[in-house]
């Protein structure tokens, strides 16, 4: 009954502003030629609940998925502003409230089951500025043009299918990179930080998961190529960005081409990253606990408290994502994934994974006569480096993960949902996620994840 409630105010609470925005939106879309042509209005709200039932746990620590049975909630909303300002160049601002919690504080598992979560710092509803960024679109050479429709983020226009797009300001690289069609929205796909995102890409972001910075797009019809420069923050899974720029920030280099199969449309994109932070090195605080130093089993309140010889700057942590896509037949396509990092340096900013593997299906529902409802399914096997292995055998913990000792396993989670699209503005989910060696442990698990998300979107 409580989920009930939470779930119908969410629903009513937005029901005024949706019927206003609507009737904006459909002059746009109409084509009007006024004012509203220069906007772009959009808005969403997404609550996830997720439960587990009591599973079996040989030892339990600090940072320890809670092996009785729990339930969690969170809540996302988003206002998307845009406004164009002259010929190609256009403004948008986000304001976002986000609010709830995950299970056992989000704590417990590296591929963790609600991808909402991550984007919350308070379990409190807080309000805050998610994106505030300006783009400019430079059309080359002699090229055709495409009719883009309003969306988030995006104005109603005309846009050079070869161009270079220049991005400045705050956002989530999430936006730009490492995208799948099938893959990559914890609000209307899978849920698992795993699968909306490359796991091994410890992408740069504070604890909601925006950064600042710039990126470069090099775009044309059948290929691109991106670059980005950000920020990271000052503390692992901290809301503060480092501005100390010469000693810490983040490149991402990506290429993505694409093709038709018999007219089915493929994709296939390859991402390297390399990030300088204060992360500290495994190897040192490993080397800490051996000669007594139990503080250092507790890495980033090492770091945070700056006792410890090894939490300066001077971390850094490279990798690479694999990521591609095909459609098979019309309304069926799978994807796989593969990513890697150094697993030297400890995680900073996203979870904690230094090798993932990915694949899965998508139908949609015009088989069964509901075009708009989507299924999906996927396999995901998470890993960890040798130094990151012996790190949590010794009791060590980071900000996600640290049962306080281990028996490795790769962790191992399948996950498959439902969307059902109740209205055009409103879709409810169920999601299922089977977790074996939750944090890599052999010693704790499985766990059995059920989930019921609500998505308005206007």
């Amino acid at each position: 009954m409580k989920l009930f409630a939470i779930l119908t105010l969410m629903f009513f609470s937005v029901n005024a502003r949706s019927q206003a925005l609507s009737r904006l939106l459909t002059n746009d879309r109409l084509g009007r030629k006024d004012s509203v042509a220069n906007w772009s209005i959009h808005f969403q709200i997404t609550g996830v609940y997720q439960y587990h039932p009591a599973f079996h746990a040989a030892y339990s620590g600090i940072n320890s998925l809670n092996n009785a049975s729990e339930g969690a909630m969170s809540i996302t909303s988003t206002i998307f502003l845009g406004r164009k300002l002259w010929k190609g160049a256009a403004i948008y601002f986000n304001p976002e409230l986000a609010g709830g919690s995950g299970l056992s504080r989000t704590e417990g598992v590296a591929g963790f089951p609600n991808g909402e979560i991550y984007r919350v710092g308070n379990p409190s509803p807080t309000p805050f500025i998610a994106r505030g960024y300006f783009q400019q679109n430079i059309a080359l050479g002699h090229t055709s043009y495409s009719f883009n429709s309003s969306d988030q983020n995006q104005l109603t226009g005309k846009i050079p299918d070869s161009r270079i797009t220049i991005s400045i300001g705050r956002f989530c690289l999430a936006d730009f990179f490492d995208d799948n069609a099938y893959a990559h929205d914890a609000r209307t796909q899978f849920l698992n930080w795993a699968l909306m995102a490359s796991g091994s890409w410890d992408f740069p972001a504070d604890t909601r998961g925006y950064t600042g910075g710039i990126v470069i797009e090099l775009i044309k019809p059948l290929w691109a190529i991106r670059l980005s420069a950000v920020q990271v923050p000052s503390q692992a899974n901290g809301l503060q960005m480092d501005w100390h720029l010469n000693k810490v920030n983040s490149e991402i280099l990506e290429y993505e081409r694409k093709w038709k199969i018999k007219n089915h449309p493929g994709a296939i994109k390859a991402t390297g990253f390399i990030t300088f932070s204060k992360a500290p090195y495994y190897k040192d605080a490993i080397a800490a606990i051996q000669s007594g130093d139990t503080t250092s089993a507790n890495l980033f309140k090492a770091v945070i408290s700056g006792k410890t010889e090894w939490s300066n700057y001077g971390g850094i942590k490279y990798g690479f994502c694999i990521n591609a896509e095909q459609e098979i037949i019309n309304g069926l396509g799978v994807f796989i994934k593969g990513n890697w990092n150094d697993g030297h340096s400890s995680t900073w900013a996203f979870t904690e994974i230094d090798n993932s593997a990915q694949i899965g299906l998508n139908m949609k529902g015009n088989w069964w006569k509901r075009p708009t409802d989507n299924f999906g399914i996927a396999g995901v096997i998470n890993g960890i480096s040798a130094e990151h292995k012996q790190y949590l055998e010794l009791g060590g913990n980071g900000f996600i993960i640290g049962d306080g000792a281990l028996r490795y396993g790769s962790e191992i989670i399948m996950e498959t949902y439902y969307r059902a699209q109740l209205a055009s503005f409103l879709a409810l989910s169920f999601d299922y996620q089977f977790i074996a060696n939750p944090a890599y442990n052999k010693d704790r698990g499985p766990v059995n994840v059920l989930g019921l998300r609500l998505h308005v979107e206007i």
